[in-house]
Parts: C-alpha cells; sequence; structure tokens
C-alpha cells in the first residue's frame, strides 16, 4: 500500500488478499460510547480489529488535558502492540462513512512515524455500498507484537501554544467544530460555549463532498490556500472539542499537500479548563 492519506473502496478491495495488511475499525458515538463497538460486532470488514476512542486512542485518567487526552508514547505502543501491529505494516483505519473518528488514529500513527497508514475514503457504508464483503462477531486477539515508538511532539500545538500564537497573532488556528458551537449558540458537550479569539471557522465536513467522501486533493489545496492567506501549513494549527475531528483537517490538508500543520491536542475542552482563558462568541 502506497497511499499515505486515503484509499477508495475500489483500491482496498484490491489489496486485501495481503496477508500484512491490518484494518482498523474506529467507530465511536460520544452520546452512546458502547454503540461503536455493538456495530463492530454486527459487521466489519474482514479480519478488522476494534479501537475504542476513550479506551484506545485516549488516556481519559488524564486530569485538565481535555475530554480526550493523548495517551502517553509507551501507552499507544501497548496498544499497538496488542493488536500485533509492526512499524512496516501497512494499516488501512475507517469509520462510519466521514473519517471524523478514524483520522484520530491516522493522526496518531502518523505521529509515532507509522508511513503506510490510509483513511478509508467513506467508511464502511461505502464499502457496503460497493458489495464489499463484511464478517460478524469479536475474532481471535491477534498475536501480540513489539512496537516501540514515540510521537512527534513537534506536530502536537499544547495550551501554551496556542497563548502564543493568540499574543502575536501570527499563523492560522483553524476551529474544525459546527459552526454553531463556534460562535456560541449552542453547547451541546462542553461547559462553556463560544472560540478561542482570533480562531477561524471551517467545520471539517466542508472537506467532504456530499456523498461522505474528501474533496479531490486540487479542491481542498484551493479552498486552504483561500482560508489561510499567506500562512504557511507549518505555521497553521489545528482545533476541535477534544481533538479528534481537528485531525480530520491535518489529513485533508496533508492529501491537499498542505503538510506539517500542528493539532491542538486538547482543543475547546482544555481551553476552557482554566476559566482565565479568554473566550470570543459571534
Amino acid at each position: 500500500m502506497s497511499q499515505q492519506t486515503l484509499v477508495s473502496v475500489e483500491s482496498l478491495a484490491t489489496q486485501l488478499g495481503d496477508g500484512s495488511l491490518r484494518l482498523i475499525d474506529c467507530r465511536f458515538d460520544l452520546r452512546d460510547t458502547a454503540a461503536g463497538r455493538q456495530a463492530y460486532i454486527a459487521s466489519h470488514l474482514p479480519a478488522a480489529i476494534y479501537a475504542d476512542l476513550d479506551k484506545d486512542l485516549s488516556d481519559l485518567s488524564v486530569i485538565g488535558r481535555g475530554r480526550h487526552p493523548l495517551p502517553s508514547a509507551s501507552g499507544f505502543a501497548e496498544t499497538l502492540s496488542r493488536w500485533g501491529l509492526t512499524p512496516e505494516q501497512p494499516v488501512v483505519v475507517y469509520d462510519s462513512s466521514d473519517g471524523s473518528l478514524a483520522a484520530r488514529l491516522w493522526w496518531m500513527l502518523s505521529l509515532f512515524g507509522h508511513q503506510k497508514v490510509a483513511l478509508l475514503d467513506g467508511g464502511i457504508q461505502a464499502w457496503v455500498k460497493a458489495g464489499g464483503r463484511t464478517e460478524s462477531g469479536w475474532p481471535p486477539d491477534p498475536e501480540p507484537s513489539q512496537y516501540r515508538g514515540r510521537f512527534d511532539v513537534r506536530r502536537i500545538a499544547s495550551t501554551a501554544v496556542v497563548a502564543a500564537r493568540m499574543a502575536t497573532q501570527g499563523g492560522a488556528l483553524i476551529d474544525a467544530r459546527a459552526p454553531e458551537r463556534f460562535r456560541g449558540e449552542i453547547e451541546p458537550i462542553d461547559r462553556v460555549a463560544g472560540h478561542i479569539p482570533g480562531a477561524l471557522n471551517r467545520p471539517y465536513v466542508a472537506n467532504l463532498r456530499a456523498d461522505g467522501r474528501f474533496k479531490p486533493a486540487a479542491v481542498l489545496r484551493e479552498e486552504f490556500d483561500e482560508l489561510l492567506q499567506d500562512a504557511p501549513p507549518q505555521e497553521t494549527l489545528l482545533m476541535c472539542g477534544s481533538g479528534v475531528t481537528a485531525c480530520h483537517h491535518a489529513l485533508a490538508m496533508q492529501h491537499a499537500g498542505l503538510a506539517g500543520a500542528r493539532v491542538y491536542a486538547g482543543s475547546w475542552s482544555e481551553w476552557i479548563s482554566d476559566a482565565a482563558r479568554p473566550v470570543a462568541k459571534g
């Protein structure tokens, strides 16, 4: 597998015979945290394993770092070892359709230096619609591996980095939440509504076509160039509610040839953990 951002249903279908290919199901529902696992048991891509956002892709024991704090490098390495992954192994991640959850694992694996990782464009919905084979039940645990790695911290933005960006007004801070949440009109999840002063709003769904697949790379490039103006991607910070859908922008930008943006891992839910930090609305 040569893809490092997106893989189509058609392309994946031709690669299933590769015994080294590992598929990972990332479906999850913030309102019902058991729903993703239940959906996986009911139907998943052949031999796929399940990644739980709360249990596998976050460390909920960490306080003050938002709703989905990143696990430690050693903790993530333990998860990858439990899944039986090796650094050279090609991996395809997917969720229900739009990639908003699977992009988190794509980003984390990329941070870990895993080269062969792509997101299934359109998710399991596109796979099933195209007649792709699925399985049910919980498969046997894979043979554990010894995966070692560390996160590229240069691609992770801290609250201090975001605060410094506000002070200098350099680069861009892009918020991937829905417009009404960004404006502070509603807030169904976090205790404070609004956004970080100076942030720009581009909902992650703006990366998608009407059928739930990503827009062509050229279209994404044009749209992000217009949004960033003269700001280089390396000076761009991406955020959302808890560091999940921000990864959708990271993938879309890399697919468009604008690699290097940093994700504010704690995002809005970390920012508002200190009442002294400024909040804007509108």
